[in-house]
């Protein structure tokens, strides 16, 4: 089933005195979707709305996140209360997925495979000092993957299947 909204970023802590909020971006086009005059809507962990949407008033690139200020919103103190609040936009106001892409939610569960055979599934995608790592349950171990070629060979979101290809002694640590 297709999700209605779409995390686009994730509210990670409020930065100043004024109301910004500082946000991991979850998206790859953030200068189209982080926009001023953009809704975003607080989303559940099951990615349904869970909020009245907020206006962006301001938006700026800091350092590997964004800062953006919403319309209302001018102090920390309603910030302080968000705790890792996941912020969408409905899907089809979105740039669908093209080839070997796949939206994040559709990672979680993706079923993940070395050589045509079923190594896990995915479990969870961890932010690192390196880059994202998938977490793969291998019959109740888990093993991280690094998501970036060339250990990532393809992603096939219709069969929602990951292939990779680990360099020796990857699924061993």
């Amino acid at each position: 089933m297709e999700a209605a909204y779409l995390a686009v970023a994730r509210f990670r802590k409020p930065h100043g005195l004024k109301g910004e909020a500082l946000c991991w971006v979850l998206t790859d086009e953030p200068e189209r979707v982080f926009a001023v005059g953009r809704q975003l809507t607080p989303l559940d962990a099951d990615g349904r709305k869970a909020g009245e949407p907020l206006e962006i008033e301001q938006e700026r690139r800091y350092q590997r996140s964004w800062l953006l200020k919403f319309r209302g919103i001018g102090d920390r103190s309603e910030l302080e209360q968000w705790d890792q609040l996941a912020l969408g936009v409905p899907q089809n106001e979105l740039v669908p997925p093209g080839e070997n892409e796949m939206y994040e939610h559709e990672v979680l569960g993706a079923t993940v495979v070395v050589r045509g055979e079923v190594l896990g599934k995915v479990t969870d995608v961890l932010d690192a000092a390196g880059g994202r790592l998938l977490v793969v349950d291998v019959s109740g171990r888990e093993v991280l993957v690094p998501f970036r070629k060339p250990i990532v060979v393809r992603l096939d979101r219709a069969a929602r299947q990951i292939e990779i290809d680990p360099p020796a002694g990857l699924l061993e640590l």
